[in-house]
């Protein structure tokens, strides 16, 4: 912006120069020409006195040199003969013509010479007759002091130029430094930097004065959204505790066996995951601690073994076949064990809840040389819309469904620089492929479809 700036000033600034200045040197030309002919209308009226109380060549010719351009030799007088003709007193330079026609008609002119221009003034003597006295000016004469002239004002509109651009620097250098605050406060409150704020410069620009305070009301706004967002969150959360307890005292009730175990097992991993929720909405606005700071991560085939364990009970009670395979074997991912799990349990949950009773499915996972793939499969009637089906909250429009359990899964595999893809599976239903990378890399989000 600086440079665009200095360029429209130089541009701008110059072009007013160049306004002024070439009438003004046209003007000091003029005013050097009129000088010297002025000049020599001067010399010319010296003489004339002269002239109207003798002839006398003599008298003349001291009169003459008495003058300073006629002691240079640049005043000529031409006397009238009786007979015709001129008798001429110093160096004549115009022809014999000029002066006849100067005599003739009785008015003082100017005629072009080698050299320069001979101003001619016809003067009546005493016998009647008419004497012209000649004045030479040189051309040198004519442009005198207009190359000087000519210096002055190019020097007058460079410093003009120079003024204008440090006065253009210098608002540049507001603008600028204003503009790159406000871009600087932008960048990081979009990496999470929610107590940044544009300071307020007084020599700023008034629009960007006003950017920057609606900037900093935007990021107050936004901080007090989110800290209601957080309490709303918590209290939600909060309030699950009273019926979880419910739960946890009424399978307490159920005695022995695997189902009384299992359900067992299932509420307190729900009370586990709403007290993590709560702690993780109430400390978000705090500084991250060390042990936060520290990388995660799990081995994603003991996950995978621990979750499909978890529903193999439920698929055993609904008569639906499943197989894993591909999980013998660890494979570490950059994700906590507790978001792959839930990754894991919105895959397998929506083929139990889209899927009629009976529906086989499977998991299977893939190893690669930079990290795992992950495909839960199944035999129902598949996804019309894969596209659609990935966007958040578009799922809330079924029953029984919040639209956030794929969302969940794609969140878990972007955080590692991976993909989600739904396609067709291999058991003629859905399947959703999830890629997980050893290292955490910054990639495009895309979303592709599967090939079956």
């Amino acid at each position: 912006m600086r440079g665009a700036l200095f360029k429209v000033c130089v541009a701008v600034t110059t072009m007013v120069a160049l306004a002024f200045l070439i009438p003004l040197g046209l003007m000091v030309r003029e005013t050097a020409r009129d000088r010297a002919f002025t000049a020599a209308e001067r010399q010319a009226a010296t003489l004339g006195p002269a002239l109207a109380i003798t002839t006398d060549q003599q008298a003349l010719q001291r009169a003459l040199a008495s003058t300073q351009d006629g002691a240079a030799g640049l005043i000529a007088i031409h006397l009238p003969r009786a007979g015709g003709g001129f008798d001429t007193l110093g160096r004549e330079r115009v022809g014999a013509a000029a002066l006849t026609a100067a005599a003739a008609n009785g008015r003082s002119g100017t005629t072009g010479v080698d050299g320069g221009y001979g101003y001619l003034e016809p003067v009546a003597v005493n016998d009647g007759r008419v004497a012209v006295i000649e004045v030479f000016v040189p051309d040198a004469e004519l442009t005198r002091g207009v190359a000087s002239a000519w210096l002055v004002l190019s020097g007058v509109a460079v410093v003009l130029v120079l003024i204008s651009v440090a006065v253009a620097d210098r608002l540049g250098t507001r603008i600028v430094g204003a503009a790159r605050r406000l871009a600087s406060a932008s960048r990081a409150l979009g990496e999470g930097d929610l107590a940044v704020r544009v300071p307020q410069v007084d020599d700023s620009p008034r629009e960007l004065r006003e950017a920057a305070e609606a900037f900093n009301a935007m990021a107050d706004r936004v901080v007090r959204l989110l800290a209601a967002e957080r309490e709303l969150a918590a209290d939600l959360s909060h309030r699950l505790r009273t019926p979880l307890t419910v739960l946890r005292l009424n399978t307490a009730s159920l005695g022995q066996g695997d189902a009384a175990e299992q359900t067992r097992h299932a509420v307190a991993q729900l009370e586990r995951e709403v007290d993590q929720i709560i702690r993780a909405v109430r400390g978000r606005g705090s500084a991250p601690s060390a042990a936060d700071a520290a990388p995660v991560s799990c081995d994603a085939a003991e996950v995978i073994r621990d979750r499909a364990e978890f529903w193999s009970a439920l698929a055993e009670d609904e008569s639906r076949p499943w197989q894993l395979a591909g999980a013998e074997r660890p494979v570490s991912v950059p994700v906590a064990a507790s978001e792959l799990a839930a990754a894991l349990d919105a895959m397998l949950g929506n083929v139990f809840r889209h899927t009629p009773e009976g529906t086989a499915f499977a998991v299977d996972v893939h190893g690669t040389p930079d990290g795992v793939i992950v495909m839960v499969s199944d035999a129902g009637a598949g996804i019309a819309d894969p596209e659609l089906a990935l966007r958040r909250g578009v799922g809330a429009e079924r029953d029984g469904s919040t639209g956030l359990g794929l969302d969940i899964v794609r969140r878990v595999a972007e955080s590692t620089g991976g993909d989600v893809a739904i396609g067709r599976s291999v058991l003629g239903g859905t399947e959703i492929r999830v890629r997980l990378l050893h290292k955490r890399a910054p990639v495009p989000r895309q979303r592709r479809r599967a090939k079956g």
